[in-house]
C-alpha cells in the first residue's frame, strides 16, 4: 500500500489558534507524545519568531529521535540562518520555507511582482538548501493563485533543491473535487514532480478540511499536513486524527497506510487539549466524549445485539477503552507506579514520588480516582518546573450571601519567599478571587476568557479551571484542578501568573522538566 506521510504543525500553526500559549515545557512533553505517535514530521516553531520558540525548536529538535523536525522560516536568509542554528543539532534537519503565491497576497502583502516572487522563492530553497538535507517550500495560499504560475514557481523550486512541495488552502476556500483537480493538475505539469513530495495542507474555514484532504491524497498527495483536535487560526487546520482514521476504516477504498499508532490519539488528544486549555466539542469526530455515545433506544437494542450495527470505530482502536481502577487511599507506592507507565507517562522517581504524595491527599477527600484524575496528576508532574521563582497558593477563603458583598482572602507564598495575605471584594464570589489575586500580583491583569469544567463524574469530581488572561497587555492561559470550583479558579489564575513569570524569568527556557 501507498504510504501517507503526517506532518504535524500542532505546535506551530496550532499553537497560533487565538488563546494558545505554551511554554517549552508544554511543547517538549506534546512533541514527546507525537513521536510516540508515529508521526512523520513534528512542525516544532518559527525559530525566527521569538527567543522562546527557538529555544523550545532547539530542544524538541535534539530530543526527538523516531520523527523529523522542523521549523518554519520565512523566505528569507536571516530566518533560514536562524533555523539552521535551531535545527543542525536533529537527527535529519528539516526546513519548511513559505511564500505568497495568489494575486491577493503578492500585490497588496508582498507587494511584489509575480517575477520578484519567483526569484525571491528560489534564492531561498538554493540558500537552504546548502545547510539542510530537507527543504520545503510552500506557495502560501497556493489554492487562489493562478494555476500556471503556480506550475512555473514550482518548477524553479525543484530545480533549486526543493525535496517537498506544499500547496495549501490557505484560508480555506477550496472544495474537495476542486482541491482534488488541483494536485492532478500539478502531478501532470509540473516537470521533476515524481522527485518530490506533494503535500496537502487545509484549513477548516468551510468546513471541508477533511473532505479536502482526502480529495488531495486521493489526486497524489504523498503528504498531509494538521494538527491534534484540528486547532489552528480561525477555524482550525485539518484534525489529524480523522484522516488516520478514516484511512484506516476505509483502506478499501483509498489503499494507503500512515505510520502512526492509532490505540495513541486518545491519549494525544487528551494532552493536547488539557496543555492547550482548549476543550474539545462532545461531538468531536473520533474523540468527542459522545464519539462512542449511544443514547437512543433503538441504538441501544443494536448495540446490545451487535456492536457493529451502529459502531464502525471502536474505542479500543483509538486507546479510549478505560481500565477497572483499583487505586484508593490504601494503594502503595508500586500499584501506583505501575499505574504511571501503564498509561503511558515516564516520571523520573522524585516526581513520581510528588505525584503519590498528591495522590494520597486526593484519595482521602475522593471516593473514586478515575482515570481522568489520573492523567491530569500526571501531566502535572511531567511539566512542572522548578527552581523558578512563582506564586504559590496556601489558602483561599470567600464570604458571600445573597444580601451581601463578596469578600475572598487569599494566602499564598509569593516568588520571594514570603507568606503574603490579601483580600478584595468583588460582585461575585470568583471575581472577588480574582480581583484579590490581582492585589497579590500586583501587575496590569485583564481576563479574557474563564471556565469550569468537570473532569470525570460524581459529585466529588475534580473541578478544571481554565483562565485565560493578560499580564502587562501579555496573553496567557492557565489552568489547575481541585474538588472545589472556587479554589481550581484560584489556582488557574496563579498558574496563569506563574507561567509568564517562567516565560519572562528563563526566556522560554524551563530549567528542569
Amino acid at each position: 500500500m501507498r504510504k501517507i506521510d503526517i506532518f504535524d504543525t500542532t505546535l506551530r500553526d496550532g499553537e497560533q489558534a487565538a488563546g494558545i500559549n505554551l511554554n517549552t515545557a508544554e511543547k517538549i512533553e506534546i512533541a514527546r507524545q507525537l513521536e510516540k505517535f508515529g508521526v512523520t514530521i513534528i512542525e516544532a516553531g518559527f525559530p525566527a519568531s521569538s527567543p522562546g520558540d527557538f529555544d523550545a525548536v532547539q530542544r524538541i529538535a535534539n530530543m526527538v529521535k523516531n520523527s523529523t523536525v522542523t521549523g518554519l522560516a520565512r523566505a528569507m536568509k536571516s530566518d533560514i540562518d536562524r533555523s539552521w542554528d535551531a535545527l543542525r543539532g536533529a537527527e535529519q534537519p528539516h526546513l519548511h520555507i513559505f511564500l505568497a503565491t495568489s494575486p491577493i497576497h503578492m500585490e497588496h502583502k508582498l507587494m511584489k511582482t509575480p517575477d520578484q516572487v519567483v526569484d525571491i522563492a528560489v534564492e531561498a530553497v538554493k540558500y537552504a538548501s546548502k545547510l539542510f538535507p530537507l527543504v520545503q517550500w510552500s506557495a502560501e495560499d497556493a489554492f487562489r493563485s493562478d494555476k500556471e504560475f503556480l506550475v512555473r514557481i514550482i518548477n524553479q523550486v525543484i530545480r533549486a533543491g526543493a525535496t517537498t512541495i506544499n500547496v495549501p488552502d490557505t484560508v480555506g476556500y477550496a472544495t474537495p473535487a476542486e482541491y482534488g483537480a488541483l494536485f492532478k493538475y500539478l502531478k501532470e505539469n509540473v516537470t521533476g514532480i515524481e522527485k518530490v513530495k506533494l503535500s496537502a495542507h487545509c484549513h477548516d474555514d468551510l468546513g471541508m478540511a477533511t473532505a479536502n484532504t482526502i480529495a488531495a491524497i486521493e489526486n497524489g498527495a504523498d503528504q498531509i499536513e494538521g494538527t491534534i483536535n484540528g486547532l489552528g487560526e480561525r477555524a482550525g487546520n485539518v484534525a489529524i486524527e480523522e484522516i488516520a482514521v478514516v484511512l484506516h476504516i476505509r483502506k478499501d477504498i483509498y489503499g494507503v497506510q500512515t505510520d502512526l499508532k492509532l490505540n495513541e490519539i486518545k491519549r494525544t488528544s487528551q494532552l493536547v487539549s488539557q496543555l492547550t486549555g482548549v476543550v474539545i466539542q462532545p461531538n468531536k469526530a473520533i474523540v468527542g466524549k459522545n464519539a462512542f455515545a449511544h443514547e437512543s433506544g433503538i441504538h441501544q437494542d443494536g448495540m446490545l445485539k451487535n456492536r457493529e450495527t451502529y459502531e464502525i470505530i471502536t474505542p479500543e482502536l483509538i486507546g479510549a477503552t478505560v481500565e477497572p481502577l483499583a487505586l484508593g487511599k490504601h494503594s502503595g507506592r508500586h500499584a501506583f507506579s505501575d499505574r504511571a507507565i501503564t498509561m503511558g507517562f515516564d516520571l523520573s522517581a522524585d516526581k513520581l514520588n510528588e505525584a503519590f504524595v498528591e495522590f494520597k491527599k486526593l484519595a482521602d477527600r475522593k471516593k473514586e480516582i478515575t482515570e481522568e484524575d489520573l492523567f491530569i496528576l500526571f501531566t502535572d508532574q511531567q511539566i512542572r518546573y522548578k527552581d523558578t521563582p512563582i506564586y504559590k497558593l496556601t489558602n483561599v477563603q470567600v464570604q458571600y450571601g445573597t444580601a451581601n458583598t463578596p469578600t475572598a482572602t487569599v494566602s499564598a507564598i509569593v516568588p520571594t519567599g514570603e507568606s503574603v495575605t490579601v483580600d478584595a471584594t468583588g460582585s461575585g464570589s470568583v471575581e472577588a478571587i480574582f480581583n484579590t489575586l490581582e492585589n497579590l500580583v500586583k501587575g496590569k491583569v485583564h481576563i479574557l476568557d474563564y471556565r469550569v469544567s468537570s473532569v470525570s463524574k460524581g459529585r466529588d469530581a475534580l473541578a478544571e479551571a481554565v483562565v485565560n488572561l493578560s499580564i502587562n497587555g501579555q496573553a496567557i492561559t492557565g489552568r489547575d484542578t481541585a474538588q472545589d470550583v472556587l479554589e481550581a479558579s484560584a489556582k488557574a489564575y496563579l498558574n496563569a501568573v506563574n507561567r509568564h513569570l517562567v516565560n519572562d524569568y528563563v526566556g522560554n527556557k524551563v530549567t528542569s522538566i
